[in-house]
């Protein structure tokens, strides 16, 4: 672990010598800060990144489900969805694109039914 940071300091550096804005430092130290602070592994934390990127494509791709309403935590294959849907039937769809995942372990859903105004 400390071996990657060391590594990425170095890779910043040059970047930072050769003239790279200030905002990719920025942004590239934040990553490290949390890669840092995360007590699971680099290769989980990036599995983790990539369950949670595959089930927010999939709700984007699904007609029934708006994507911009469910936030997807993972951590260590445990898929939380939070957010508001408007039916039941929209929740499992939910819960079932987000089992169907590789990788998922659990879901814990704090989905909650708010059905549509008219």
């Amino acid at each position: 672990m400390k071996a990657s940071i060391f590594r990425l300091t170095l890779i910043l550096l040059a970047m930072n010598l050769s003239g790279c804005t200030a905002a990719v430092l920025i942004g590239a130290g934040a990553g490290v800060y949390y890669v840092a602070t995360d007590e699971r592994q680099v290769g989980t934390i990036a599995s983790d990144a990539g369950i949670t990127s595959t089930i927010k494509s999939k709700f984007l791709k699904d007609e029934h489900i708006n994507a911009f309403d469910i936030n997807v935590d993972t951590y260590e294959g445990v898929v939380t969805l939070h957010g508001n849907v408007p039916s039941e039937s929209v929740k499992e769809r939910a819960i079932t694109l987000a089992s169907g995942v590789k990788g998922v372990k659990k879901i814990v859903t704090k989905l909650v039914i708010v059905p549509p105004t008219p």
